[in-house]
């Protein structure tokens, strides 16, 4: 069973990627075209989806910039995908945290590149259409392995909620060895 829900969840996966930093729109978007723009991309890995009213409390408290006469570009785009992603494993709070301290590293081209390419890496390790966990990037820091871990755990929770979904649709009997 679960070389299958592996099979299943790899076909599911194979062709996924985050958008890369170019594809994402620049031309200022507003509240409900941002809304729109996350959730399909992080909705098919079945990460909660990110409201208005969210992305609106994230900018009060400090956690995003305000947008630019009400439309938002696309740093802002990117952090909101980050923050769907991670926020399935740690708190908002912990979230801005690794935001800010990557952010005085890299540009957010370059962070936002490594998150993707980590984050298509662990997939690909945990559906089983890759060996080992390839490194990604050449700098090894608290930071970097913190990351990591939070991408680590984002993508095993990706593939708890799809095997889940997998098994709900399925009618095989569940049947479990206790030997």
């Amino acid at each position: 069973m679960c070389n299958d829900i592996k099979t299943i969840f790899a076909q599911k996966i194979r062709d996924f990627r985050l958008p890369e930093y170019s594809e994402i729109p620049d031309v200022g978007l507003y509240l409900e075209q941002v809304t729109k723009y996350v959730n399909g991309v992080i909705e098919p890995l079945g990460c909660p989806v990110i409201t208005p009213s969210m992305i609106s409390n994230y900018v009060k408290q400090g956690v995003v910039s305000a947008p630019q006469k009400k439309l938002y570009g696309r740093d802002h785009i990117v952090y909101f995908i980050f923050i769907g992603i991670a926020k399935t494993v740690v708190s908002i709070d912990d979230v801005a945290m690794l935001y800010r301290k990557q952010r005085e590293l890299y540009d957010v081209p370059t962070a936002y590149k490594y998150f993707c390419d980590e984050f298509y890496n662990m997939l690909m390790y945990i559906s089983g259409m890759q060996d080992t966990v390839e490194l990604v990037g050449i700098t090894e820091s608290k930071l970097k392995t913190t990351l990591r871990s939070v991408i680590m755990a984002a993508a095993n929770i990706v593939f708890v909620k799809n095997s889940l979904a997998i098994l709900r649709e399925s009618n095989d009997e569940v049947k479990i060895d206790t030997q």
